[in-house]
């Protein structure tokens, strides 16, 4: 049931409305939150440039290595929904905290064993840090005064982007230079640094949810989702046609339909599905899936093209050199997720999503041109990398205009889970598709250009989604006959 309510058309503008008393928020909530999103990042993303060398390390089978990439993203997508309906009820605070303390004993793990088992056990706790982003979001938009919001958010949610452009260098220099386990020595050292801060200067915020936990909905959902991503990260080494993975996609299609009708009737779900499938909330996510495969592409398969050796394809670089071409990525992200922050303010979300877009197409169309010079990939790494800060900067903003405070976490959740979801879908295509293009061991120019290719496709289909996304004018035009819920969201 609705209810027509008057509502101040600076309600409706293209800025979040923030509590009246939130100026008062701790100066050192913003640095803390986003350089706590950074080092989410980079501990997602420190495994990759090790990871051809863990079987010498570890004594383990390349299939067994390939676990620790595997449960990191597994976790991070079942504990994000999770851990945002959680922070939404008990503490914002409150379940930051319980991620940092994850990730940190992860990291002190990681750092004094080499049996691969404990190490898979370490980096599923690091997979909670992946709800460290909806949850400072869901903080930033509860403390912080309005005026300073949509900066705040844009930057807390390009994170991840500059997080893993920060991560590969930093992780191939210690490789290359030092033992592997100085690596999560460090990494140890900056989460306790981290929680300390949070716990001593960021205070809880005031708005909660209440209600009961959906354990059952969690449960469900938590199936559901072993059962699409295994196979998804499995699949180019178990075979696409396997009983194994037919069975398990089979059993995913299921669980989803299942846990999907629970949440309907569930007064308390894990997940508003009816607020969820409104325009404004769903097409934000469906961006969120295209773009995390399109993001994901740029920095994996360069990586990849970077270090092969020198002949049809290759550049022949050494790992350290390889990351550090990314480096503009990282400050590509930084610059341009504050610009994208102003361009929404003028021009509305909608004008940001689709300049972010074709940067994408564009980036990629550079990088599938085969045999260029080597300061073209760089640049195209850059123009690509200014389209997802784009995409990352508005779209935690579209859900926090959405969506009822008491469910900001949650909401940001699950548009985090999409773009986990993309990522573990673009690195099962890659690996895929430049499996099949090896010719003598290393994948030909043609399998890195049909790889770029389908990030290019991936990156037209976030265009065309955003041309569906409501214009500022079009939001404000609705705004007499606008219906809302008693708790002013809109419908």
């Amino acid at each position: 049931m609705t209810i027509s309510l008057p509502r101040p058309l600076s309600a409706l503008a293209d800025q979040p409305v923030a509590p009246p008393d939130s100026a008062g928020g701790s100066r050192y909530l913003f640095p803390i939150l986003a350089f706590a999103g950074v080092f989410q990042a980079v501990l997602q993303t420190v495994m990759v440039p090790l990871l051809p060398s863990m079987p010498t390390f570890t004594g383990a089978s390349q299939t067994s290595v390939s676990w620790l990439i595997t449960t990191t993203l597994l976790v991070g997508a079942v504990v994000t929904p999770i851990f945002g309906r959680l922070a939404d009820m008990f503490g914002k605070k409150r379940m930051l905290l319980v991620a940092f303390v994850f990730m940190t004993i992860g990291a002190l793990i990681c750092a004094v064993t080499s049996d691969i088992a404990f190490l898979i056990f370490a980096r599923g706790l690091q997979g909670a840090g992946a709800a460290v982003i909806p949850v400072g979001i869901s903080i930033l938009r509860d403390e912080l005064p309005r005026e300073k919001v949509n900066g705040a958010i844009a930057m807390m949610s390009s994170t991840l982007g500059i997080g893993t452009a920060l991560g590969l260098p930093f992780a191939a220099s210690v490789a290359e230079y030092s033992n592997w386990h100085v690596l999560f020595w460090v990494i140890a050292g900056i989460g306790l640094a981290v929680t300390t801060a949070a716990a001593l200067f960021i205070r809880e915020s005031e708005v909660r949810s209440g209600g009961r936990f959906d354990g059952v909905g969690a449960v469900g959902l938590t199936a559901a989702l072993v059962c699409l991503l295994v196979p998804i990260t499995q699949g180019s080494s178990w075979g696409w046609g396997s009983p194994a993975v037919l069975g398990m996609f089979a059993s995913s299609l299921f669980l989803f339909a299942l846990w999907g009708y629970q949440q309907l009737r569930n007064v308390n779900p894990l997940v508003d599905l009816r607020v969820s499938a409104r325009r404004s909330v769903l097409l934000p996510h469906v961006t969120a899936l295209l773009v995390g495969f399109a993001f994901y592409g740029n920095a994996l398969i360069t990586t990849q093209l970077l270090q092969a050796p020198r002949g049809d394809a290759g550049y022949g670089l050494t790992i350290l050199q390889a990351a550090v071409c990314q480096l503009p990525t990282s400050l590509s992200m930084i610059v341009f997720a504050q610009v994208g922050a102003r361009v929404s303010e003028r021009f509305g979300s909608k004008v940001t999503i689709l300049s972010g877009a074709i940067c994408l197409v564009l980036g990629y169309a550079l990088h599938t041109v085969p045999h260029k010079a080597l300061w073209m990939v760089i640049a195209a790494l850059g123009v690509a990398a200014i389209g997802t800060a784009l995409v990352y900067s508005t779209l935690p903003m579209l859900i926090v205009r959405a969506v009822p405070s008491t469910q900001m976490a949650a909401a940001n959740g699950v548009n985090v889970l999409l773009r986990t979801m993309g990522t573990t879908m673009c690195s099962a295509v890659v690996a895929t598709l430049l499996a099949a293009s090896m010719v003598g061991g290393v994948a030909s120019a043609a399998g890195f250009s049909i790889a770029y290719g389908v990030c290019a496709v991936l990156a037209v289909l976030v265009f065309v989604v955003s041309l569906a996304l409501p214009g500022q004018r079009e939001r404000r035009e609705k705004f007499r006959g606008i219906s809302c819920d008693v708790d002013h969201s809109c419908v």
